[in-house]
């Protein structure tokens, strides 16, 4: 224990267990004061530990140890404390630009005169590979070598690149691609529930909470097994990598009652679209939702898990379950050690921290209860994970939707003639001459392009509005839950069984987020089913789910276009935003794997399950959902008789190493990175350039052209996408102008760690709507005064050369979706200087504040159209020079209420208030510095 520690409540102390004998900072302590620790949610007690541990008389002081100890329900977010996680988790797509912007850190660390290699990791940082795989075979055994050969064609330099980092950093290490999902991995094999700190000078150890943030704002995830950690943008990451601890409000804790048990035939799935939909509607953004109640004992980690990996889509900074004798039980399952299972159960019961069902009931900001058993089977859609509908309900509400989903040349499509699909014709699916290989080194393969060429059929006469065009199962959501897993396989096995077969135009794939499902479905006999309905492994990553679904067919895609069709996916995952899963494709669903391979054999979102038949058996029987859907027993049998602990610790013991691809790549070496300039995949980022020692006063935001004018629910994948690049916008012309073939344009998730590639590809979502450019989609505005129509990024170079700046009309819950920097990043090198919203998604308000930008929100009640503002008016923040910087220097002393003018015309005005939506004092610093690496990298280089 660092002697220097101020310990005011003497909570220092030592713990037992087995032959360790280590130090921990007891909560008990506080106890002996006379405070009731038991009313106090897990969360908030885990929060407690971590200011105890962590008090300096600075950045924790007593004071706000006893703050929170004594924390009212009630009360609204107000009080700032300072949370140090004990690590951070990354994904490639976030976490390639975070290390290029700490390989910029360490060149301009040099340019003021300090040592690069201030510029470290001070704990673990873990990145796993698992955004850039892409789904471009599919239904063939050979699909998952010629998708891993093109990942690697793909992605080499930026590979190269993290192999770099990981030489080059301390504390940084990357699970190769190929391995798993980040969070599967994360649930499987990274969290250790208890984290043992370094030896201090005297050898000492101490043990706390297992705690971290992450680049993704499905981190969360981890919340199932107990281990409190939430998704942050990836600048908030790259802080806190550098010793920075996480600013944030005491939050309110709903609590979530759980009762009764879930009814035959009804998933996890179908409970956490539930959940989800019921949180939405209570409203719990910026809260933590802590899960309890008597039937939480009866819910494995794997449903935990599922439930708190969509705490984003529910609103929630997390959704955490506490640790009990379930989470020890799937601890032992997924291979950890015994003594680390010892230390758990020691640490949790000697603090506190294990619930049991002599628990006493905390205190909540307020509860809302669930009877598991009134959930009935579920779908999500087709624009977002909170729009649940009852999969009996799901052909009438399609329907119903319909008219809201069409484009622009869809009446066409009215006339029509259309044949049922009833499997006839068509041939087994083509498969490469490829061997499969595991991952060995393969020159890549050019997928077939058609269903004709594939499958010997035309789709064009099958392919309506609602027809279903990828069926994928995918996600981390969903593959980290054997239970859900298995009634896939054993769906899959009563199908074939009976004759069924999936429609050809439809593109299947199986991504697992663990290698370990493929080994649990040989050892059960499933997986040759799967494969029979073509859904074979294409890829161990999240695949579909982050938009990575690849090319549709031709005929698919040109019958989409001649006739405005409104295709529709099926995914087991737990995102379905407009553009995210596949331009073409608009209208999106989520449920259940058993559902996917349900719908996928069905062909249509409007099928009816409970009155029509899937198809024919072989003997011309009609085949109905209840006739395939496995039992409870039947699964539990299969899981039983499948997965042991072994089959963990085999797959995990080398995830580390990679397959020959990455062992063979080759990488630089060096304190700073070499930057190669024709690079297209990764560029120094321009933050820091000219930086000076000293931050320069706040200026005034005067004379502000609005760049575009957007409405509800403008996630992060609008403003900033992660899947494909079009060849005719403003990145695609830069790809090709730099010599890169539209082949070879990769996704934009991939190209973060190029500035350039990415500050053109900003709002570029072909669905973004625009309300200064009605009746179109896409990244589009008028350049003002003119009302000249142009691309978005164009727009901003013609406003760059009148040093204009900009900014952005919103609605309510701007910036909701993945937690996704560069939609903060984006903006800002476009010129955006301001945002006013009627509402945030937590993560990217907080991003925006990271990157200077500043957030400002609607009075209630007030929004741009009740204000009559059309976005072609001339705007400025204040109404006297100097006002925003004196807020700020004050500290909103007077009020955190600033006053928009708007000019629409020469010498007409429109005046209203706004609040300004920096909500902590550590986020005023950030703001006054430029962002908050700008105020990182200050305070380092000022370091002796």
């Amino acid at each position: 224990m660092n002697s220097k520690h101020p310990d005011s409540f003497q909570a220092a102390s030592t713990l037992i267990s087995g032959d360790q004998r280590v130090h921990f900072f007891r909560l008990h302590a506080l106890a002996d004061e006379g405070i009731n620790l038991d009313r106090l949610p897990f969360a908030l007690r885990i929060l407690l530990e971590n200011l105890l541990r962590c008090e300096d008389n600075r950045t924790v002081t007593a004071e706000d140890i006893r703050f929170l100890a004594h924390w009212d329900p009630k009360a609204e977010a107000s009080r700032e404390i300072a949370f140090m996680p004990s690590r951070v988790l990354m994904q490639d797509f976030t976490g390639i630009p975070a290390i290029v912007d700490l390989a910029a850190m360490r060149d301009a660390m040099v340019a003021l005169g300090g040592d690069p290699n201030k510029i470290n990791p001070l704990q673990p940082a873990e990145l796993v590979i698992d955004h850039s795989v892409q789904v471009d075979e599919y239904g063939t055994k050979n699909a998952y070598d010629i998708n891993t050969a093109l990942d690697f064609h793909r992605n080499r330099e930026r590979y190269s690149f993290l192999k770099w980092g990981q030489s080059s950093f301390d504390n940084f290490s990357v699970v190769p691609s190929g391995m798993g999902i980040c969070h599967q991995v994360n649930l499987e094999y990274l969290a250790g529930v208890v984290f043992t700190g370094t030896p201090d000078a005297e050898g000492n150890v101490t043990v706390y909470p297992d705690t971290l943030i992450g680049t993704d704002s499905h981190t969360t995830m981890i919340n199932g097994l107990g281990v409190l950690g939430w998704g942050a943008g990836g600048i908030e990451a790259e802080a806190a990598m550098l010793g920075q601890p996480v600013s944030m409000l005491i939050p309110q804790v709903v609590g979530f009652r759980l009762t009764g048990k879930l009814k035959e035939g009804t998933t996890a799935t179908d409970l956490v679209l539930t959940v989800t939909e019921l949180l939405r509607k209570h409203g719990v953004v910026g809260k933590f939702v802590e899960f309890y109640g008597p039937s939480i004992s009866e819910l494995p980690v794997a449903d935990r898990a599922t439930i708190a990996n969509m705490a984003p889509e529910y609103g929630a900074t997390c959704g955490l379950f506490p640790v009990d004798a379930e989470t020890l039980r799937y601890l032992r399952l997924t291979g950890r050690t015994d003594e680390q299972i010892a230390l758990v159960e020691a640490y949790y019961r000697e603090q506190g921290l294990f619930y049991t069902a002599d628990t006493p009931e905390a205190e909540y900001s307020s509860v809302i209860a669930l009877d598991l058993g009134s959930v009935v089977s579920s779908v999500a859609g087709p624009k977002r994970p909170q729009d649940r509908v009852a999969l009996s309900a799901t052909a009438s509400s399609f329907e119903h939707q319909l008219p809201g989903l069409l484009g622009p040349n869809a009446n066409r499509s009215s006339i029509r003639q259309i044949l049922r699909w009833e499997g006839e014709g068509g041939h087994a699916s083509l498969e490469g001459d490829v061997t499969h290989s595991l991952g060995a080194p393969i020159e890549p393969v050019s997928p077939r392009t058609s269903v004709r060429s594939r499958f010997g059929i035309d789709p064009e006469p099958y392919l309506h509005h609602g027809s279903i065009v990828i069926a994928a199962i995918t996600s981390c959501t969903s593959t980290s839950n054997p239970y859900i897993m298995m009634a896939a396989g054993l769906l899959a096995k009563k199908a074939v069984e009976k004759g069924l077969k999936t429609p050809p135009w439809v593109k299947t794939s199986l991504a697992p987020g663990s290698r370990v499902v493929t080994d649990y479905y040989v050892k059960s006999g499933l997986m040759q089913y799967l494969d029979a309905l073509r859904f074979h492994v294409v890829g161990y990553g999240c695949t579909v789910c982050i938009g990575n679904a690849g090319a549709l067919l031709t005929d698919v895609s040109q019958a989409i276009e001649d006739h405005g069709l409104v295709a529709v996916s099926v995914l087991s995952g737990n995102r379905n935003f407009e553009g995210r899963i596949s331009p073409e494709v608009r209208a999106n669903y989520l449920m259940s794997p058993p559902l996917v391979v349900a719908y996928a054999l069905a062909g249509h979102i409007g099928h009816n399950f409970d009155t029509d038949p899937i198809g024919p058996d072989q003997e011309g029987a009609p085949v109905f959902l209840k006739d395939i859907w496995p039992t409870q027993a039947e699964v539990s049998e299969v899981i039983a008789s499948s997965i042991n602990s072994s089959m963990f610790r085999k797959q995990y013991s080398t995830i580390s190493d990679g397959d020959q691809n990455w062992q063979r790549l080759q990488f630089p070496v060096g304190q700073t990175y070499g930057w190669e300039s024709g690079s297209t995949y990764i560029r120094k980022a321009p933050y820091f350039e000219g930086m000076p020692s000293q931050p320069a006063p706040v200026q005034d935001l005067q004379g502000a052209r609005i760049l575009a004018s957007l409405g509800d629910s403008i996630t992060t994948d609008h403003i900033s996408p992660a899947g494909s690049i079009k060849p005719n916008g403003p990145a695609g012309k830069y790809l090709t102008d730099h010599g890169v073939k539209p082949a070879d344009f990769n996704s934009y998730g991939s190209r973060r760690g190029n500035h350039e590639v990415m500050v053109r590809g900003t709002f570029a979502n072909v669905r973004l709507r625009n309300k200064l450019t009605p009746d179109t989609e896409g990244g589009v505005t008028r350049l003002l005064p003119e009302g000249m129509f142009t691309t978005i990024y164009e727009a901003s170079v013609a406003y760059a050369q009148r040093n204009t700046p900009l900014a952005i009309l919103a609605g309510k819950e701007y910036g909701s979706g993945s937690s996704r920097d560069w939609a903060a990043k984006g903006p800002r090198l476009l010129g955006v200087r301001f945002v006013i919203a009627e509402s945030y998604e937590r993560i990217h308000r907080s991003n925006l504040v990271g990157m200077g930008i500043l957030p400002l929100q609607f009075l209630p009640g007030q929004n741009a159209e009740s204000l009559g503002l059309t976005g072609e008016e001339i705007y400025s923040v204040g109404t006297a020079p100097g006002q925003l910087r004196d807020l700020l220097d004050t500290q909103f002393t007077s009020g955190k209420t600033i006053t928009i003018r708007t000019e629409s015309q020469p010498g007409i005005f429109i005046e209203f208030p706004v609040t300004v939506r920096i909500d902590t004092p550590q986020e005023i610093l950030y703001y006054q510095h430029g962002g908050i690496l700008q105020y990182v990298l200050r305070q380092l280089a000022a370091r002796p």
